[in-house]
């Protein structure tokens, strides 16, 4: 099957846009945008896998995690809400704004304060939203 001159056309339009997104992250000036890319295309997405998004996101995601592991290495790893904190600092999130994440304040109040541990869901959610592997919370 070929490919007409238009579709290429089009792929090459497409590429262009899309290449800032694509490359390597090499400088806090980049991975700033590329954080606020992802947050972009995050809530886009709306949590859903199957979303015309999710290849970019998961590209996104990846450039985003090498750069930290890099620049910002975790040393020990941390428990899952000092690394929950510390992602919503990075991201200029409070509290409230992960409510959607475990499906109510009251919820994200009390795993915040260590009164309830994260479960798969929230885990899984929470990776998606900030880009990170699900490990992290672990």
């Amino acid at each position: 099957m070929a490919i007409h001159k238009k579709d290429l056309e089009q792929i090459a339009a497409a590429a262009a846009q899309l290449q800032p997104l694509l490359k390597r992250v090499e400088t806090e000036e980049e991975y700033g945008r590329a954080v606020e890319w992802l947050n972009s295309l995050l809530d886009e997405a709306q949590g859903n896998e199957n979303h015309p998004l999710a290849p970019l996101i998961d590209t996104l995601g990846d450039r985003i995690g090498d750069y930290e592991d890099v620049h910002y290495p975790m040393g020990e790893a941390a428990d899952p809400i000092s690394t929950l904190r510390f992602l919503m600092e990075q991201h200029g999130l409070k509290q409230k704004d992960l409510a959607s994440i475990f499906g109510s304040a009251g919820v994200a109040s009390e795993v915040m304060s260590g009164k309830r541990q994260l479960n798969k869901r929230h885990i899984e959610l929470l990776a998606e939203r900030f880009g990170v592997s699900p490990a992290v919370f672990f």
